[in-house]
Parts: C-alpha cells; structure tokens; sequence
C-alpha cells in the first residue's frame, strides 16, 4: 500500500519494473532454438541484441519480422527462471515460516500461497498473448476509450512476439506537458480504464504498475489527444458478479462517507469486522480514517500525512499484514490493482485527492 508504507521503502523497488539485470544474448539465443527449433535469425531479419527494457520475469527486444517486415516487441523470459523459479518459492516459504516462528505478529505465508499460485501464470507467455487479446478487444468495443494494447504475432510458453507501440511513461511529464496532453485528463482516463476491469464485464490486470503502462500523443482522437499503452498481460483474475456489485456499493458507501454502508459491504467483500474496519478503510483508502469518515476527495494535508507515518510506526504494519492474511486472495489482488493503478494515475502528484475508485 504506497500511501501507508515509507517512500523509502517503496521507492527502492521501483527499478525492478523495467531496470532489472539482464540476460545474455547467448542465452536467448539457446531458448530459442531449445523452445521452437529454430535459431533467433529463422524469425526475425532483425534483432536488436540489447533490450530495451528488463523486468524481474522477462526482458523486451525490438526485432524485425523476416517474413512481413513489420517492427515487433519480443518478450523473452530470463532462461535462468527455469531452474531457479522452483528454488526462489521454496526459500520464500521458508522464510516466511520462520518469521512467522519467531514473530506470530508478522505472518505474510500469505503471500507465498499468492505467489505460488500466480506466479506460474505469469510464466506463462503464451497465456499472457490470450490474455491480452480478450482485453484488446473488449476495449475495442467501448467507443472512445483511449486504451491500446499492442496485437499477439505469436507466443510459446517463454517467448511473446507483439506488435511494438512506444509511448512514455505516465511520470514523464515533460512529455505530457510538451505535447499538450493534460494531466487530468490521463488520471481520469486511466481510472476509467481500471474501472472497466473491476466494475465491468471483463477480467482484471493485476499488474498495472508504472512500467507496464505508457502514454504517446495522439491527435486524431475525438475525445483525447492521447492513447494509454497497457503491457504485460500476464497476470489477471476474473472477479465474480456478485463481488463486483459488492465491491461498488462499498465504494459508493466511500463516496458518500456512508459509515453503516462501509461497514456493510467490507465485511461482505473480504470479511473485514467493525473493529478492523478503520484500518481496512485506510489501506484501502491511502487515508487517516478521520477523513474517510467526511470526504476522500478532499486533498491529503501535510498532518494527515504525518497521522498516516506515526501510526505505522505504533504498530499499525504489524496489524495490516495480520489483516491482509485474512481477507480473500482475489480481494489482495483488487486493492493491489487500485494500489498500483492509483500510483501511476497520481503521476508524481503527492497530494492529489484520491480519485481512482471514485
């Protein structure tokens, strides 16, 4: 929860969206021909042997397809993942029994159960191109969303050949402001976009953090001068019905500080009890629970920030760890996508009202 923990703490893992170490060309070059029998020269009339960008899973190369000519991206997995995958879930494990062993107040085994069961999705690139197909066209059916998500050439299992769209990341504000993109208007956009997932008829994307979205000008929108570029499709959930309408109705009960509708739908949606409602309210808020009691779309002050810092310092990370634990696994997946969603719609802006669910 970016607007609960330390920016020191969350800052330093931002490198891993797009900054991370990357894998030889060799080595790319082996999967290749160990995943589809051919060498990288077979598909491609050019590729470019450093990538342009390597997160923790996979890194991306741009290439030119040998049989159309057209520039694509290509998604690689780091070969290394395949050994090393199984060990990293093992350690994890182990680590968060022990700490559990030896602090019960910091129980995160939760977390390795998500990782084990997502983990293996995301591995998965031939899922991701489907993934990011049923997307595509959903959104394509919706008249003037500015959403894009680049078209499936081909996948396998550890590889991804896409369409390639460059665009600029949504804290690039340089660029917005040069080509006359307004800022508002992105936030507003991609809240709609997210929105659509949560609230809508279509599975979510639980990874929306700053580099799997850009931005690039475009003025032959009617309704934006701008697309939003959403990338790596590897991880999403489909959410029940009945959880959406839940889930709206909670935030409905937000919007108009409705505290017997809060308490309401929380327990509904993940269970929460009156008595840790508060703390729900503010994780899922990035708000003291004063202000979630009167008005969320109020700016965020200096000493409400300060509420936010000395209560995690007085034990309130201790208590939502523990509550995170209980609340259901797709419901973790949902205020991670609000979480980082909400993050990219700020763009840099620290007190910006909160605006995403709303």
């Amino acid at each position: 929860m970016n607007y609960l923990l330390p920016l020191e703490w969350t800052r330093t893992f931002v490198p891993l969206q797009d900054k991370c170490p990357v894998s030889s060309y060799e080595a790319i070059e082996s999967m290749f021909i160990t995943d589809t029998g051919q060498p990288i020269a077979h598909h491609f009339q050019d590729f470019d042997r450093e990538p342009i960008g390597a997160a923790s899973l996979a890194q991306v190369h741009l290439a030119t397809l040998k049989d159309t000519g057209a520039k694509v991206a290509v998604k690689v997995q780091h070969p290394a993942l395949q050994e090393w995958v199984p060990l990293d879930l093992a350690l994890t494990r182990f680590t968060f029994a022990t700490l559990k062993y030896f602090f019960p107040g910091y129980d995160l085994e939760w977390l390795s159960n998500e990782m084990e069961s997502s983990l293996p999705q995301e591995l998965d690139f031939a899922l991701e191109g489907s993934n990011a197909l049923v997307t595509k066209h959903y959104f394509e059916r919706i008249r003037d969303s500015p959403l894009v998500v680049p078209n499936v050439v081909w996948g396998r299992k550890r590889i991804l050949v896409m369409e390639y769209i460059a665009g600029h990341r949504t804290d690039d504000l340089a660029y917005l402001d040069s080509n006359g993109i307004d800022r508002d208007e992105v936030s507003a956009a991609l809240a709609r976009v997210f929105n659509e997932m949560i609230f809508g008829e279509t599975p979510l994307h639980c990874d929306p953090h700053g580099g799997n979205i850009a931005i690039r000008s475009n003025n032959l929108r009617r309704s934006h001068n701008f697309d939003i570029i959403l990338y790596d499709h590897g991880l999403y959930r489909d959410i029940p019905l009945q959880l959406r309408r839940d889930y709206a109705k909670l935030w409905l009960a937000v919007i108009d500080a409705d505290d017997k509708g809060m308490r309401k739908y929380a327990y509904r949606v993940a269970g929460i009890t009156n008595e840790q409602f508060p703390l729900f309210a503010s994780a899922i808020t990035g708000r003291d629970f004063g202000a979630v009691s009167k008005s969320v779309v109020s700016m965020r002050s200096d000493k409400e920030k300060e509420v936010i810092s000395g209560a995690m310092g007085d034990g309130m990370l201790q208590q939502l760890v523990q509550l995170l634990g209980q609340v259901p696994r797709i419901i973790l997946l949902i205020l991670k996508t609000n979480d980082l969603s909400e993050s990219a719609i700020a763009m840099g802006w620290p007190n910006k009202p909160f605006v995403n669910d709303a």
